[in-house]
């Protein structure tokens, strides 16, 4: 009797292990799911929260100079706002127009370059090995048929579905930045709340610290994004670039990004020019290594002052970890987060391990 009840209560109990542990999977399973399914709504969020960092310290000087924070918020949304639109109607017709003439002009560009003479120079070096002239062949009839090139958009009803989309989340985004800017105070204050009043000080520093960090870093690198579109733009107009407007906005979009950001869109710029001149080409490289040394050492430390205290080095692992795990927006939060990190390190890990 009592071998019968030990043996039912051991498989009973197996049961219950296999059960509670078959829930848990089922749960993470299904928490895993739901967090893939709202991932475009924690983007919003995030991004909302980020940009809202950046406005605080433009916030912060009105609320300073007595202006109340609901109306210091909206004077700099509206300005942010018009300053985004104005850009916009400035920029958007010459990019669209620009990438009209391009997809126009691509067999034409793939034509030239197969006539190019460094072409065929490596087709003297490769003979036998590879043929280059079927390779620009094919490559010629591809860019020759319309529906390829609309394929690389994912065809009309994509594009349009996309720019739909693109606009529906600019405007989630903009509604949740200017919440987020005004309830500000408040946010911070219940996240306190949430923490032991003998932390509340400490945890206070940092937060205050880590926003001031953010909000400089944003700022900074906007405008570090701006000095290099504009300077782009008149650069590549005056020496005549295809496609100048694209190119500098490629060249402001690629600056968000810190350190790897502008070397990638120098090379993509610079690649660009070569397809159509070499000299062309070696010109805007020769533009891009000085520019770069002139940002390294006179704009970025301007600009940018205190805003992240983050070796080059970690910014380079943080910017491609960031890009390799949420691409061009993980990319630009990446440095910041590394920063709040680093923050948190010196402000309270590093004195707890001395108090020890």
């Amino acid at each position: 009797m009592g071998k019968g009840q030990g043996k039912s209560l051991t498989l009973n109990s197996a049961f219950r292990v296999g059960f509670t542990g078959t829930l848990g999977v089922g749960l993470a399973f299904g928490l895993i799911t739901a967090l893939q399914s709202v991932a475009t709504v924690i983007i919003y969020i995030g991004l909302a929260l980020f940009l809202a960092l950046g406005l605080e310290p433009i916030v912060l000087w009105l609320v300073e100079r007595r202006l109340p924070r609901s109306l210091s918020v909206v004077l700099v949304v509206l300005a942010f706002l018009a300053i985004v639109a104005g850009a916009v109607l400035l920029i958007a017709p010459a990019v669209i127009s620009q990438i009209q003439q391009f997809i126009g002009d691509l067999p034409d560009i793939v034509a030239s370059l197969a006539a190019t003479g460094w072409v065929a120079d490596l087709e003297q070096r490769f003979t036998g090995a590879v043929d280059l002239d079927k390779i620009f062949a094919n490559l010629g009839e591809w860019a020759s048929d319309p529906k390829n090139v609309v394929s690389l958009g994912g065809g009309v009803v994509s594009i349009g579905a996309g720019i739909i989309s693109f606009l529906a989340g600019v405007v989630i985004v903009v509604i949740l930045t200017i919440y987020f800017a005004v309830t500000m105070p408040t946010i911070k204050s219940a996240m306190l709340s949430l923490v032991a009043a003998s932390s509340r000080p400490t945890v206070e520093s940092v937060t205050e610290e880590v926003t001031r960090s953010i909000g400089r870093y944003v700022l900074g690198q906007v405008s570090l994004g701006i000095v290099n579109g504009v300077c782009s733009a008149i650069f590549l107009t005056i020496i005549g670039a295809p496609l100048p407007a694209l190119l500098a906005f490629i060249a402001f979009l690629a600056s968000l990004i810190p350190l790897v950001g502008p070397i990638t869109g120098a090379i993509i710029i610079t690649g660009s020019c070569l397809m159509v001149s070499p000299g062309l080409g070696i010109a805007v490289g020769i533009y891009y290594l000085v520019y770069m040394q002139v940002e390294a050492y006179l704009l970025s430390p301007r600009i940018m002052k205190t805003a992240v205290n983050v070796p080059g080095a970690l910014v380079i692992i943080a910017a491609i970890a960031g890009g390799t795990l949420g691409g061009v927006l993980g990319a630009v939060v990446a440095v910041p987060v590394a920063a709040s990190g680093m923050i948190i390190i010196r402000k309270v890990v590093v004195p707890a391990q001395d108090e020890r």
